[in-house]
């Protein structure tokens, strides 16, 4: 992810509103101007220790950079994971090039659960790691790896612990589609001196290029991105608002409903370029992006670990997993 790229700028026009409704920090969370309602909750308890063990484990690889042995390694083990919870798993591989002309040897883990269904939801994260840590305050850090426990192991994680859930519990009228993208990260870092907002978010265009209906209907899809960051709040991601705004407020009034209000405030974020655009704008299903904003944190609005070498497991905060992982089970459940 990229500041560039993320459309900083148009984030300042939301800026301002976004300080009436939030206190959130680089430190410190938390949102008391938003409406409260009767918590409903309803379907299984999210384990936020075996979500955090998901996690973990993929960190355990190291950075799962492209066409490193960690990430070949870590692809195999998040493809038998869902496997092992009952989905059927689809390893698309593709060559992919990248801004510096780099090939990239991606996989796209598509893992779905029951498929045979007729009506179908899309979750979906990125698992790569950024190779370089271009936004990290200590220069002498810019070339080494993202450990990338937030920015990517977090969001596969949640998902990987739903699949669990469902496996557990299953009385949905609907089938999930798992999709880890590949090769989200290896965009121009922040040394080059220009912007391409295509170089991000390859292996979600690919996919996206290739998707087929298949005989059912996606319905919808929800994009996990940087979602076990400490202090972490979720506002309402401006794109998510232009391309899918029904979809935003159905997941914002489960958080609501779950008990999750204070880490999904109803207030706007910016305009970010993610995962998301391609299967809005290449697939047609209307999909939306789950991310934090940090609007007063110097470093980055997307918190102070963001491409740096401390996006490691001692930031990966249990209780933002929670609120996500059981957020998300209330949107399935209430289908």
């Amino acid at each position: 992810m990229n500041i560039v790229r993320r459309n900083l700028a148009a984030m300042a026009v939301a800026f301002a509103a976004m300080l009436l409704f939030s206190n959130a920090s680089c430190h410190r969370g938390g949102n008391t101007n938003i409406e409260v309602i009767e918590v409903q909750s309803v379907g299984p308890e999210f384990d936020a220790d075996s979500a955090w063990a998901y996690c973990y484990a993929q960190c355990a690889f190291g950075p799962r950079t492209m066409n490193s042995e960690a990430h070949e390694q870590c692809a195999a083990w998040i493809a038998d994971k869902f496997r092992a919870l009952g989905c059927t798993v689809e390893m698309q591989k593709a060559a992919l090039t990248g801004y510096d002309g780099t090939m990239l040897r991606a996989t796209n883990i598509i893992a779905r659960h029951h498929p045979e269904r007729q009506r179908h939801i899309l979750l979906c994260a990125h698992w790569d790691s950024r190779p370089w840590a271009d936004n990290d305050p200590d220069s002498t850090n810019w070339q080494k790896p993202v450990m990338a426990a937030n920015d990517g192991a977090s969001g596969v994680a949640v998902m990987l612990e739903i699949a669990r859930l469902l496996q557990q519990s299953d009385s949905l009228s609907v089938g999930v589609d798992f999709v880890c993208f590949d090769a989200e990260d290896w965009g121009v870092p922040q040394w080059v001196n220009r912007s391409d907002e295509d170089s991000w978010a390859l292996g979600a265009q690919y996919w996206a290029s290739q998707y087929k209906a298949e005989g059912y209907t996606t319905e919808f899809g929800i994009l996990l991105d940087m979602v076990g960051g400490e202090a972490a709040q979720f506002h309402q991601e401006g794109m998510s608002m232009l391309m899918a705004p029904s979809i935003v407020e159905k997941v914002w009034r489960a958080a609501q409903q779950a008990g999750y209000s204070g880490y999904f405030p109803m207030s706007p974020g910016g305009r970010i370029t993610d995962d998301h655009l391609p299967v809005n704008e290449k697939a047609g299903i209307p999909t939306i992006d789950i991310i934090p904003y940090y609007p007063n944190c110097e470093s980055s609005s997307f918190g102070p670990t963001w491409h740096t070498v401390n996006d490691t497991m001692d930031h990966i905060d249990k209780n933002t997993l929670k609120a996500v992982g059981q957020t998300l089970v209330q949107v399935l459940f209430t289908l």
